[in-house]
């Protein structure tokens, strides 16, 4: 009998670049010229991989000495980056100093752009001269928690307290309250009392006897376990950031 032919595979989803690409942070997992060789240059920071966002039209490079930026547009497959511009802080790391102009290169221009989404999320840019350039997607948190977050500050004191916990022994609370800021970024009102902070805050470490005011992110969650808070916080910049004399 003749041979069963074989089931044609589903045709894959068509990606949407334009709404994909603000989905996610982009961090570089490979990168290789034309001739294939990895280019080192681009991984300066093992534990900080150069990272991507795009919002609003505008490309934020992230994870470098300076932070950049520019303009962007999409054709089809194109991706066109305008003119970077960056803060002007010197590192003393030259690798990191050097991580700057390479990526910058290598990202202004028109850049053909391929993006996967079966299973893992990646998207690849590939330059003018040839070389390519690989990105793992992570969930931006609007993505992760289904709309888009509030914005607001706290402050946070510099040195945590004992609070009760049924679960958890001797356990310490950020002491936080929120701060208000005028469009001009004067601050108005009078806080409140420092209160007893039992979530965490995704992206920030708290170091004692440093007091940080935050700019962070407050996103609702859909179906919280019962243990579980029904709001995260994820920090977005340290606004301010003073050592507390004891």
């Amino acid at each position: 009998p003749p041979a069963p032919s074989p089931t044609p595979a589903p045709p894959a989803t068509p990606i949407d670049p334009a709404a994909l690409l603000p989905q996610y942070h982009w961090r570089l997992m490979q990168a290789t010229d034309a001739n294939g060789q990895r280019i080192d240059a681009l991984f300066a920071r093992a534990d900080k991989p150069l990272q991507l966002d795009f919002r609003d039209g505008r490309l934020s490079v992230g994870n470098t000495c300076n932070r950049m930026g520019g303009s962007y547009t999409l054709a089809g497959d194109t991706l066109t980056v305008g003119r970077m511009v960056s803060t002007m802080m010197a590192c003393t790391d030259s690798k990191l100093m050097a991580l700057d102009q390479e990526a910058g290169k290598r990202l202004e221009g028109p850049l053909t752009l391929a993006a996967t989404q079966d299973g893992v999320t990646q998207l690849t840019l590939t330059t003018t001269q040839g070389d390519k350039l690989m990105f793992g997607g992570d969930p931006t948190a609007q993505t992760r928690y289904g709309g888009p977050g509030e914005r607001v500050f706290l402050e946070v004191a510099a040195d945590t307290q004992p609070c009760s916990h049924p679960l958890i022994p001797d356990k310490q609370c950020l002491q936080v309250r929120e701060i208000q800021y005028d469009e001009k970024g004067i601050k108005t009102g009078t806080p409140g009392e420092f209160q007893h902070f039992h979530d965490g805050i995704e992206g920030y470490t708290h170091e004692p006897g440093v007091r940080n005011v935050l700019r962070v992110g407050r996103y609702t969650v859909k179906n919280p376990p019962a243990d579980g808070s029904s709001r995260a916080y994820v920090l977005d910049m340290v606004v301010e950031s003073e050592s507390v004399k004891r």
